[in-house]
């Protein structure tokens, strides 16, 4: 009897299944490739985060640090050896699907150093670095969103390098990430240069919005709810503004790529800069553990998913193109949030995630820095 992998259905709908997550244990023990062949995984995310959990405390990485210090090279620079080999390994391992799928899938997205999110200048030179060194034609680079990101989008765009906008969380975010990737195409072709290779994924951030907004609404519980109507008001949010905020971003693509400056890009050869959506483990147990997976399965997206959702959807996901059902239901219920009873500052909210965004991929590199400066020590002392 074959057991149902609901993973494999999804594709039929236009969307594609990265996963997010990279280690050097994944690739030599070649489950990265089984689970490419067996789970239908089309691409791969790495953060800081990631590279946190799989280079502490795992030897297999020790060689190469060892290596590093022998050649007596600096911290930075043996992390980067590190990294890099990772990245290349993995993007090798994806380039069937790369070449295959014509360029639209088959990327491994590697993010510049989190501590340079606000400045402009030194992300557009470490992408530009980054991008060169890897020297994988299916690197996707990842820069955050910020004020100071977007400049640097255009300009890695318009430079011919494939590229991941991160930590987008508010709708306005989306849009603006948009586009900078449309001015950059554009720049590109006046130029004359070729843009019909050029990959970009918008990566839409989900599960981070539900936690903070139900934290809000379970402190207006415990200080108490004045009315059944309040009650149930506050109850209706919970949990859902995040898929309703994905549902409200894709219509804006869909505006997006009916517009004429599009339009002409799109007789060029360019290719749409897809919608991903990110951060999509459930962490509440209450919720589906898939629920950021079926509700937001459509047309030119991407779903970036970590293992345990992975194998969560594969068991019992309930595929079909859910991305632009109830969208009515969706912008009623961000329109709710400014209701007296809710009053939740979503602008406000989706700011304050953007900055812990960042210090979420910040902390983890510093702690992977002192850790490894710690190893480097322990090692050159053998």
């Amino acid at each position: 009897m074959t057991v149902a992998n609901h993973l494999l259905e999804i594709k039929d709908y236009g969307q594609s299944i990265w996963m997010d997550n990279l280690t050097r244990d994944l690739i030599q023990s070649g489950e990265l490739k089984r689970m490419i062949d067996d789970r239908g995984l089309r691409g791969l995310t790495s953060n800081p985060a990631i590279f946190e959990k799989a280079i502490n405390g795992n030897k297999i990485y020790d060689a190469d640090i060892d290596a590093g210090i022998q050649a007596g090279k600096p911290l930075l620079e043996i992390y980067e050896s590190l990294i890099f080999e990772d990245i290349r390994n993995a993007c090798d391992i994806f380039f069937p699907i790369y070449e295959e799928s014509g360029g639209l899938d088959g990327y491994i997205s590697i993010e510049v150093p989190p501590n340079i999110a606000n400045d402009t200048e030194k992300t557009i030179s470490e992408a530009r670095r980054y991008y060169k060194e890897i020297g994988r034609p299916n690197v996707m680079i990842k820069i955050p969103g910020t004020s100071a990101g977007l400049p640097a989008v255009e300009d890695a765009i318009a430079d011919g390098i494939n590229v991941n906008v991160t930590l987008l969380f508010s709708v306005q975010s989306y849009v603006n990430t948009a586009w900078a990737y449309i001015r950059g195409l554009e720049r590109r072709a006046e130029k004359g240069e070729d843009i019909s290779k050029l990959a970009s994924v918008a990566s839409f951030f989900l599960s981070r919005i539900d936690i903070k907004i139900d934290e809000m609404i379970d402190a207006k519980f415990s200080k108490g709810v004045d009315s059944l109507p309040e009650e149930a008001k506050l109850t209706a949010v919970k949990g859902k503004v995040a898929i309703a905020n994905a549902k409200i971003a894709y219509q804006e693509y869909k505006k997006i790529i009916a517009d004429p400056r599009w339009l002409a890009l799109k007789e060029k050869g360019a290719n749409v800069q897809r919608l991903l959506w990110a951060s999509t483990g459930t962490k509440n147990p209450d919720y589906s553990d898939v629920m950021y997976v079926d509700e937001l399965i459509g047309a030119d997206t991407v779903n970036t998913l970590p293992p345990n959702t992975i194998e969560a959807c594969a068991d019992h996901c309930d595929v079909a193109p859910r991305i632009d059902t109830d969208v009515d239901e969706a912008y009623n219920l961000i329109k709710s949030l400014n209701d007296p009873d809710i009053d939740i500052n979503l602008a406000q909210v989706m700011t304050e995630l953007l900055e812990e965004g960042i210090d979420k991929f910040v902390q983890p590199f510093n702690s992977l820095m002192k850790s490894m400066q710690e190893k480097v020590d322990r090692l050159a002392k053998v």
